[in-house]
């Protein structure tokens, strides 16, 4: 009897595998790219190399040469030159500084000359200040008692004034000042509305005496009896915190 063949399982296919060099080689250059982006956020060359070699050690062979062609030298502070331009500005505000200082100088000496001129010693004072150039003005020079409408005489001071301030940049702060005798009529219940009216006058008399002042740079206050220069104790003391104060004010300051 012919002996019965017998058939063995037929062999199994074994899938194919070609694939995974490719897709290894990806894996490994996302894995530098990784790499490279959180290094080149690091200035640790040490912990670079920590991390490079473990993941050397996950991945094998290959991984260690395309992380060594990614390697990143030390990352070193950048030393820029000496930034001179803070000195640069420096130097040009003092030299700003200066020029503002020689012109205020150049107004005073014109004030002053007209003060002289008109025998006004008594009623005007200039003062070049760190805040700026000062012009105080008497209240007599300007307003009857207890009111704050501008004399006709005083009219022409106050033109003197605004044709001074014509060529200049700086803003304009007039400030009103009484002495501590209190006023309580109909139309001031107080200091405080006395010297607020007599500034806001004068300042909107100085702006119609000259069109090209700009009324964006001037500004008016009253402070009443609240901040006197001399003490209210004499009658020439009390005269002396009469007064309206213009203030050029510093664009510049040391």
């Amino acid at each position: 009897m012919a002996k019965r063949k017998h058939h063995g399982k037929p062999p199994e296919e074994h899938m194919d595998e070609t694939w995974l060099v490719p897709y290894s080689d990806i894996l490994t250059l996302l894995l530098a790219l990784f790499i490279v982006l959180f290094a080149s956020a690091q200035v640790d060359q040490k912990k670079f190399d920590q991390i490079r070699m473990s993941f050397s050690n996950t991945f094998g062979s290959g991984s260690p040469a395309v992380l060594d062609s990614y390697r990143i030298a030390p990352e070193t502070p950048d030393v820029k030159p000496p930034d001179s331009s803070q000195d640069s500005f420096t130097e040009s505000g003092e030299e700003a500084a200066m020029r503002e200082t020689v012109q205020l100088s150049e107004v005073k000496k014109k004030i002053d000359r007209y003060i002289d001129e008109n025998n006004l010693t008594g009623d005007l004072q200039t003062a070049l200040t760190e805040d700026g150039l000062m012009v105080r003005i008497k209240d007599t020079a300007l307003f009857p008692s207890g009111s704050a409408e501008l004399l006709p005489e005083s009219q022409r001071l106050a033109a003197v004034v605004a044709k001074m301030l014509v060529p200049l940049q700086q803003k304009v702060t007039i400030s009103g000042h009484t002495d501590n005798v209190p006023i309580n009529t109909r139309e001031f219940p107080s200091n405080w509305e006395l010297s607020s009216q007599r500034a806001v006058n004068f300042m909107k008399f100085i702006l119609a005496q000259e069109k090209s002042l700009q009324p964006e740079r001037f500004s008016a206050t009253g402070y009443g009896e609240f901040r006197p220069i001399m003490a209210n104790d004499t009658a020439e003391g009390k005269a002396k915190n009469r007064r309206v104060e213009v203030l050029i004010v510093r664009n510049y300051r040391k």
